[in-house]
């Protein structure tokens, strides 16, 4: 099989260029070069004829996302169907850690930042895992760890991703408009045909009338109320499999170097505040503590009870310091945690960028604990390989 030379295929150089991107936005949004910069992402474009009227910020975390969101879906078919999570004995071990990644993190939020209205619905925000950023640590850190540690993160990445959407979709939603959304869910189903249209006869016309039928659905979604990067994520799940894996190798690079880099620079474009520690809001520190420690905590522990009960047949039960490399991993919430921040604070500027700070630092924070704990892991393996020889 050849492998693609690509950097941007890889794992370790979109990580890299993810990061590079976000200290970039931060940095910038603290210099004199602000104000410009702020000005062209508040500018607003409107699509002559349409309810689409957002901002340039708007429009790459609603449109340039819903690429990514696409990308995704497309592999979380893939895994639901032939993957890592196609039965239930591959599923049930990530997906007990799963929950348990998700359960924890939003009682230490609320047990910080809970006794507000106003900051306790950012509950949400340390949910969520980034798959490419936490893929690329290990990749970075973990030579010599055991292919089981990467499956079970990477099932466990998707099964938080999974939720991540559920929420985009149904706690974010706002002034449901029915007949956009009624017409949106016409288009999914008209992309599906298509795409098994194009499936059997390979006709390119095919896959020029699927890029329209996914741009008008895009925009339906966008003005029905519901988070346009939706769109991204029913279009991904229907598409048949020859066409998505073809949609996915040729968007890969792309969304890798380009779409989401970017989203980090806009997402990271936030002024740190002159406020002591004590000032912060309770969503900073709840997101900072929520993300490395429930992750940690929720990951492993429910992870090694998951391994306790597990069925026959199942995979082999992993040491509990490969479940600590796991959870630490996924406390990298990024991505994801980058757009829920925004959305569960739009209301609030003030509280949203220190949510967004929150994610940086929290995500910073897992990410150092998981490059050590994952070297640890991985100096381990290869001591005990080269004694074994």
């Amino acid at each position: 099989m050849r492998i693609s030379s690509n950097p941007l295929r890889g794992q370790q150089f979109p990580a890299l260029l993810l990061l590079l991107a976000a200290a970039l936005g931060l940095l910038l949004a603290n210099m004199p070069v602000h104000d410009p910069i702020a000005e062209v992402l508040h500018a607003h474009i409107a699509i002559p004829g349409t309810a689409l009227d957002l901002s340039v910020a708007h429009w790459v975390s609603d449109g340039l996302l819903a690429l990514f969101f696409l990308v995704v879906a497309i592999e979380l078919r893939h895994e639901l169907t032939h993957g890592e999570l196609d039965s239930f004995g591959k599923a049930v071990q990530p997906a007990i850690a799963a929950t348990g990644g998700v359960l924890v993190p939003i009682i230490v939020y609320l047990l910080v930042a809970g006794r507000s209205a106003d900051t306790a619905v950012g509950w949400p925000v340390p949910t969520a895992t980034d798959i490419a950023f936490a893929l690329g640590v290990l990749a970075m850190f973990g030579k010599g760890l055991p292919a089981a540690v990467r499956v079970f993160l990477l099932a466990l990445a998707i099964l938080d991703d999974i939720v991540g959407i559920v929420f985009i979709a149904v706690l974010f939603a706002h002034d449901l408009r029915v007949l956009p959304l009624v017409l949106a869910l016409v288009a999914v189903i008209v992309f599906w045909l298509l795409s098994r249209w194009l499936h059997a006869s390979g006709h390119a016309g095919i896959a020029v009338a699927m890029g329209v039928v996914g741009v008008v659905c895009w925009g339906l979604v966008a003005v029905s109320g519901v988070h346009a990067t939706i769109a991204g994520v029913l279009l991904g799940l229907v598409m048949s499999p020859v066409p998505a894996g073809r949609v996915r190798h040729g968007l890969e690079p792309a969304v890798n170097g380009l779409v989401l880099p970017i989203f980090a620079f806009v997402a990271a474009f936030v002024v740190i505040p002159s406020l002591s520690p004590s000032e912060l809001s309770p969503a900073f520190w709840g997101i900072v503590i929520a993300l490395p420690v429930g992750k940690i905590v929720g990951i492993s522990v429910f992870g090694w009870l998951a391994m306790r009960i597990r069925p026959r047949g199942s995979a082999p039960a992993m040491p509990f310091a490969d479940l600590l490399a796991a959870g630490a991993l996924g406390g990298i919430g990024f991505t994801v945690s980058l757009l829920l921040a925004n959305l569960a604070f739009a209301a609030d500027p003030l509280v949203r960028d220190e949510a967004i700070l929150g994610v940086l630092v929290g995500s910073l924070v897992s990410l150092v604990i998981a490059a050590a704990v994952v070297s640890l892991r991985a100096r381990w393996y290869r001591t005990l390989a080269a004694a074994s020889e």
